[in-house]
């Protein structure tokens, strides 16, 4: 049987990875290789914390593949280069590969299929992390989509939820040899992130019984659910799916199957629509390729953002600016790698607006954090927030943290559990705990006595900073 090398990326599952069924289906026998290769991604290499859930991933696949009788070979290096000698070193006849959509990646995988097809030999590519390509959804007029839900009810009456690939069975082992996880370097020396793993496991094993818990429970309520940040009402499945351990279609094939209540089919559909934006993130990083370091909307080319100041950015990075929700959140960030959604555009606005550094500054420090950092994922999102991108809150839409906490952590169990300085404030206080200076003092002496920033005055700033843009 000739052999084909199956290229594994962000597709590290073994369940529904359309790229090793097909080769299979082919009649080749499979050569799964991973090349690791962060400097092709250019400005925007991994950061430390995906690099941290890289290695677990690895592992985990690696653990899978070796029970099926297989191995996985891992190499180091400049990506065409490795890949050419593995092909001939396991005289593959093949190559099969997922799509990865950041523009330099897809230039890169481009250069690699020439090189292959030049030399006669076969290629083939997979869709295996959307449900969508970037490119199949366009208005009447053959344009890109600049706003969501045109783009959602378009691509919704498109959607074909289609069979899972068959999981391969016996695997064979090429014999070749590679490179283990560990030689990758992707632990730091430090062992800040050990944190992690009380609250995550990586993996496609871990990714199914996240996906399960949501199914068992979390679903049912989760338009309401989702915004209330002291519980687990989101699927926290953000990381498994940027890393490929599941797939949406996965996803919507299992969510398809949940009985709930008539009442609840709206839960379901609003966590549909949450799968559609990150379909239409990709959507907007495929055709305007630079929005992950420039503003979509060209107006703000001209807006004048403030000099940031290295003190203040480190604060609101430490969770350290006297507004405890935004504390709560940067706090979670830091110690799970990972942070609540809501939470996620109240630190964005504060950053933007209240402090009005450029939404760069935030993107690259969440990039470094986030367990699911994810290019199209992080950059749409923070110029959403931002106001500086395709359908976005408006500039002049500024979160108030204070109400925002008030509204959604009503009891301040978030808050308190991320800021536990201020556990014996009570709740009307613990959020606004500098409006009564005495009592904070006597009760949370080791807590900002004030904040970083006015918020009503930086408020107003932003808004005449806006107006004159």
């Amino acid at each position: 049987m000739a052999n084909a090398l199956v290229w594994l990326r962000r597709d590290l599952r073994l369940q529904d990875n359309p790229a090793l069924a097909q080769a299979i289906a082919d009649g080749y026998s499979p050569v799964l290789v991973y090349v690791h290769a962060p400097e092709e991604q250019g400005d925007w290499a991994p950061g430390a914390a995906s690099r941290t859930w890289l290695h677990h991933s690895l592992s985990a696949v690696q653990h899978d593949i070796s029970r099926l009788g297989g191995r996985l070979i891992i190499a180091h290096g400049q990506s065409l280069s490795q890949l050419e000698r593995l092909q001939a070193d396991s005289h593959s006849e093949a190559l099969y590969f997922s799509n990865l959509y950041e523009p330099v990646l897809q230039a890169r995988d481009a250069r690699v299929q020439a090189a292959f097809e030049k030399r006669g030999l076969t290629v083939k590519r997979f869709n295996a992390n959307l449900l969508f390509e970037p490119w199949q959804i366009q208005t009447g007029g053959g344009t890109p989509y600049k706003v969501f839900t045109p783009f959602w009810r378009n691509a919704s009456a498109q959607l074909a939820v289609l069979q899972a690939s068959p999981a391969p069975g016996i695997l064979p082992d090429s014999g070749l040899a590679g490179l283990s996880v560990d030689e990758l370097g992707l632990l730091p020396e430090k062992t800040w992130h050990m944190d992690f793993w009380q609250h995550w496991q990586p993996g496609e094993s871990g990714a199914h019984e996240m996906l399960e818990i949501f199914c068992d429970g979390a679903i049912d309520g989760y338009k309401e659910q989702r915004n209330l940040p002291d519980r687990t009402g989101t699927s926290k499945l953000s990381p498994h799916l940027h890393f490929g351990e599941i797939s949406p279609q996965q996803i919507w094939r299992r969510i398809d199957r949940v009985r709930v209540s008539e009442a609840a089919q709206g839960d379901i559909g609003h966590f549909k629509s949450e799968l559609g934006w990150r379909e239409f993130s990709y959507h907007l990083l495929h055709h305007f390729p630079k929005s992950s370091d420039h503003n979509l909307n060209p107006q703000f080319e001209r807006f004048v953002w403030a000099d940031p100041d290295p003190q203040i950015l480190q604060q609101w990075q430490r969770g350290q600016t006297g507004i405890p929700i935004v504390d709560a959140g940067m706090r979670e960030l830091w110690h799970t790698g990972w942070m609540h959604n809501r939470v996620r555009m109240i630190v964005a606005s504060f950053l933007c607006k209240n402090l009005r550094m450029h939404w760069l500054h935030g993107a690259r420090w969440f990039w470094d954090t986030l367990l699911d950092a994810d290019l199209a994922n992080n950059s749409q999102g923070w110029q959403w927030t931002a106001g500086t991108g395709c359908d976005a809150a408006p500039y002049f839409r500024i979160f108030n943290p204070v109400t925002q906490s008030e509204r959604f952590d009503p009891q301040a169990r978030y808050i308190k559990r991320w800021v536990p300085e201020l556990l014996a404030l009570p709740a009307p206080v613990v959020f606004a705990p500098w409006t009564k200076p005495e009592l904070a003092a006597a009760m949370a002496p080791d807590y900002p006595s004030s904040p970083i920033v006015d918020l009503a005055a930086s408020r107003a700033s932003a808004l005449a900073a806006y107006s004159g843009r």
